[in-house]
């Protein structure tokens, strides 16, 4: 099949073209299109032109555009989460659920409007809050989840009046470019547009004095290289970068209820997700069963073809991911873990059977950094304030959970960890009425809610003077 870029509301051929990986055989499957500079330049000037005519519909004007697009998303579900599946591996039903998410997360932002606010009337004066759009976007997204985090960051952008320009990660291409064709036949020439590159355009689109606001999500080393381009024109940005979100399992709790949830946080896509739990902190008295049960449900894991209704694990999706989750494995190994299952490389792609390793010192590589990978670690602790204080003491600040049979206490112990998001006897709770966004090196800035709105707009306060 045949995808080209969306530019100035023409699908039009890449300068170049490069290959797509399916992360299951790690062989080339189908080609994308890659744009050029001068494409990247036709595209941000298009976006400039068509912005203030966008913004000019209002919000009920822009509304219907929205809502077909979300239609037309929902129409080609089947086909997105194929796509999605070759390109970025996981089981079918994963990638449908991030399909169908991303569709919701569209309609839902179609209904959205950032009121005037008055912050003081009376018969002297009169001041009041407004907020109106940046200009042009950039979207720029990461490979793990291409879908959810590109309608996260569209939806809210598109509605209060900005232009949008997609970047996918080069190894995610097809999904995104998949929503430029459906765009197309739907949206004003520049107002929603779709580039690929092969990590070139990046410093161009991040630094251009005509982009208004950069959106990034992906690792916290790329997210400061964005920060630093954004920096010359004072541009607006939002950045949700890494995460190493601890676990703590309270010592009241039923160890077969917390292994099945704490699993399912941890090798959520083989662990590639920013919010998955990267580590568990286990009270002595029952870290031996908790361990044991984990382990259980990682032997139990099916790894194989997407498409497979048996598969319950995908792949890593890139074999640069792949090497650097196996370099954890290694450094793991060499700092005294114990692999109680798991860790091994298997399969014709890049499949990392799931681990689960006990041992390590609190200062390992597995611990503190972030693996983003089917590897868990899990600490014993004796002391709860000590468990508070390991999952704090990290540069990472996104999310965590809390696990227990008591919730009021689960809510006070999730009160003292520093995240932006923190969850009690549930994980990946994400409301789309709800701001997200991380504490520390996990970002700047919020997504979702009616603040993830805001961070797409510019705040006016009009100030007038009624009377002498």
């Amino acid at each position: 099949m045949t995808h080209r870029l969306l530019i100035d509301g023409d699908l039009v051929e890449g300068a170049l073209s490069m290959d797509v990986i399916d992360p299951t055989t790690a062989q080339p499957f189908e080609k994308a299109p890659r744009a050029s500079v001068t494409q990247a330049e036709a595209a941000i000037a298009a976006a400039r032109r068509a912005q203030r005519a966008w913004a000019a519909l209002g919000y009920e004007g822009r509304r219907p555009y929205l809502e077909r697009f979300a239609d037309a998303m929902e129409a080609n579900a089947d086909r997105i989460a194929e796509t999605l599946t070759r390109e970025r591996g996981g089981p079918i039903a994963d990638c449908r659920f991030e399909v169908g998410r991303a569709t919701d997360a569209i309609r839902h932002f179609a209904t959205q409007k950032l009121e005037d606010r008055v912050i003081r009337e009376s018969e002297r004066e009169l001041i009041v809050e407004q907020h109106y759009p940046q200009g042009v976007v950039v979207a720029i997204m990461p490979w793990n989840r291409p879908m959810t985090l590109l309608s996260f960051k569209l939806g809210p952008a598109l509605i209060t009046g900005n232009t949008v320009i997609a970047k996918p990660a080069p190894t995610t291409p097809l999904a995104t470019l998949i929503l430029g064709e459906l765009a197309a036949d739907i949206f004003p020439r520049g107002v929603f547009q779709t580039l690929v590159d092969a990590n070139d355009l990046g410093s161009l689109l991040s630094g251009h004095p005509d982009v208004a606001h950069v959106s990034f999500t992906g690792s916290t080393p790329t997210g400061k290289k964005v920060l630093t381009s954004a920096a010359e024109t004072l541009k607006r940005f939002t950045l949700e970068l890494g995460g190493n979100d601890a676990a703590i399992v309270l010592d009241d709790v039923d160890v077969e209820w917390a292994a099945d949830k704490i699993y399912a946080a941890a090798f959520i896509n083989a662990g590639q997700v920013c919010y998955a739990t990267k580590r568990v902190y286990a009270p002595r008295a029952l870290a031996d069963a908790l361990t044991s049960a984990l382990t259980r449900r990682a032997q139990a894991a099916v790894l194989g073809d997407g498409m497979d209704p048996a598969t319950t694990m995908g792949p890593l999706q890139n074999k640069m991911q792949f090497e650097k989750v196996l370099g954890y494995i290694t450094s793991a190994r060499e700092e005294g873990g114990t692999f109680l299952t798991g860790g091994e490389a298997t399969g014709n792609g890049y499949f990392i059977s799931p681990a689960i390793v006990t041992g390590l010192p609190d200062d390992a590589r597995l611990v503190r950094e972030e693996q983003f990978g089917p590897v868990l670690p899990i600490q014993v602790y004796d002391d709860l304030i000590e468990a508070i204080a390991s999952a704090n003491d990290v540069e990472y600040g996104l999310g965590g959970t809390i696990w227990t049979s008591d919730v009021k206490r689960g809510i006070e112990v999730a009160s003292r960890i520093e995240t932006g998001t923190i969850w009690v006897n549930q994980h990946m709770a994400l409301p789309l009425d709800v701001p997200f966004g991380g504490a520390k090196e996990s970002g700047i800035g919020l997504q979702n809610g009616v603040e993830g709105m805001k961070d797409f707009t510019q705040l006016r306060i009009l100030n007038a003077k009624l009377a002498a």
